[in-house]
């Protein structure tokens, strides 16, 4: 796989988190390299070699399910083009462009592999579409995670002509309409190619990787904030001295130290004596700790995530180089699950920490500040109504965090009893994400109302740059005002990833 100005080309070799999410959101034209299409037409050509030879494969020349013990002739027409329609089950809300584009990114570079046995002509198809900008309207609740039938089901319809297909001004067409105006037209099926479209975690997989982009960005961001919070508790440094992670090596911990330490380097409170305190609250002298295992969380589901890119997932699948065709149940992304679950739990941890890093700023016994942080003048507020924001805010992530059952309701006449549930799981932490967004926007709002408060303190270098950029957005509080624009206009910065470098690898 290669990534430049011109786009993204998929290899054989499969994608990576990067590659999806240029094309879910930067529009980055897909094109499908001269070895995976090579690779394509090898085990289209062995699934048609075996199926010839009378071999029984599931999709092929059985049912699909429960009716996997219905025979099917595939030599007289493959009827693959009808597999989409009755599996286009989905209910809720509808995905949005980039998730859209993400699933279909996901399912072109997963085909690239060449496991699927899927036409070459559908998956330029597949590649065409997104270079088309034809999205189809995919309801985002069916999935169970075995496979993500009804939503790829949904995107295949548009494919064949059918479904419907969401223009760039949200009007409607129908897969037909959007497929001519683009110039295009339904591609020819081969024998598994409905099966093919749709027998894949694709949608799971493209979804998690927008959320691994969200939950980067808003990891930034937050490192950026404890250390602004540094700078307007006055807080020790000692806890972020190198010779304490060498003490106690912890997952991600030396790293974290560093990165605080890196931002306030230049500033007064590197100086000795600067703090105010001995020991600050846990809130401010755990960071490393805490963070640093939410930074493990976060690699962890980076790659199980990218272990999906690049794994076939197909049942059956096919394998060219082997002349077979094999059964798998490698739809099933527990371990990827697993890992989100995992992050949740983690995010949870730094929000209940930010948290209270903003009620002690907010508390004069606490910062040596103004109650709130409140302007001069009388009956003034400042931030002190912000803290039920906070509570709502910190307790909704506590319960987003908590995992997904593990046991659903048996389906396909009980043959799929178990179900890893990964498009509920990446779902629900990505409404947590987006609530740790607003949450660390407005421990950056409040950091630098103390800043503001303490006067004449030189900050470090970065967090001199951060404080810049924070004030760009939102200006200093001189009067009581209403904070939730400014909570947006932050959000925002945070979510395009402009208010703050990245500071740590994820690999």
């Amino acid at each position: 796989m290669s990534t430049d100005d011109s786009g993204v080309v998929f290899g054989a070799s499969g994608a990576d988190i990067d590659a999806i999410c240029a094309i879910a959101r930067s529009g980055a034209r897909v094109e499908i390299g001269a070895d995976a299409l090579a690779g394509i037409q090898a085990a289209y050509d062995c699934l048609v070699r075996h199926a010839d030879g009378g071999q029984s494969i599931y999709g092929v020349s059985t049912g699909l399910g429960a009716a996997v013990d219905t025979r099917i002739d595939p030599t007289k027409g493959s009827g693959q083009h009808r597999i989409p329609r009755p599996r286009a089950v989905g209910v809720g809300r509808f995905a949005g462009r980039e998730e859209v584009r993400a699933m279909m990114g996901a399912r072109v570079a997963r085909f690239c592999l060449g496991y699927s046995g899927v036409t070459a002509e559908v998956a330029k198809a597949l590649a065409g579409m997104l270079n088309h900008a034809i999205h189809p309207k995919v309801p985002m609740t069916g999935s169970i995670g075995e496979a993500d039938l009804p939503p790829l089901a949904h995107i295949a319809l548009v494919l064949v002509g059918e479904g419907t297909a969401v223009q760039a001004d949200g009007s409607e067409v129908t897969g037909t309409e959007a497929l001519a105006a683009a110039g295009l037209v339904p591609p020819p099926f081969g024998i598994k190619d409905g099966l093919s479209l749709i027998s894949s975690n694709a949608a799971s997989v493209g979804l998690a990787c927008l959320l691994l982009q969200d939950a980067r960005r808003v990891f930034d961001a937050h490192i950026g904030a404890a250390a602004l919070s540094y700078e307007g508790f006055r807080a020790s440094l000692d806890p972020l001295d190198p010779l304490a992670s060498r003490l106690r090596p912890g997952p991600g911990q030396g790293e974290v130290a560093a990165a605080v330490r890196a931002l306030l380097i230049g500033g007064d409170l590197t100086k000795a004596g600067a703090a105010r305190r001995l020991q600050d609250p846990l809130s401010l002298r755990c960071i490393p700790s805490v963070s640093g295992a939410a930074l493990q969380a976060l690699r962890a589901a980076w790659a199980a995530t990218e272990l999906e890119l690049r794994s076939g997932d197909d049942n059956p699948s096919v394998l060219a180089a082997e002349d077979t065709v094999l059964p798998t149940g490698n739809f099933d992304p527990t371990h990827m699950v697993l890992a989100f679950d995992t992050l949740a739990l983690a995010l949870a941890r730094l929000a209940a920490m930010s948290a209270e890093r903003i009620m002690k700023l907010l508390s004069p016994g606490f910062s040596g500040l103004p109650r709130f942080l409140a302007p001069e003048g009388p009956g003034a507020n400042g931030f002190g109504a912000l803290q039920k924001t906070i509570a709502a805010l910190t307790a909704e992530i506590g319960h987003l965090a908590m995992p997904m059952p593990f046991s659903v309701t048996p389906v396909a006449d009980r043959v799929e009893d178990y179900a890893s549930l990964a498009m509920s799981v990446i779902e629900k932490l990505g409404r947590l994400v987006e609530k740790l967004r607003y949450l660390t926007a407005i421990e950056l709002i409040v950091a630098a109302r103390a800043v503001d408060l303490r006067e004449n303190v030189k900050l470090g270098e970065g967090t001199q740059s951060l404080f810049a950029a924070i004030r760009a957005i939102v200006p200093p509080l001189d009067d009581d005002r209403s904070p939730s624009n400014d909570i947006y206009a932050l959000a925002d910065s945070i979510a395009a990833g402009t208010l703050i470098n990245q500071m740590l690898d994820m690999k």
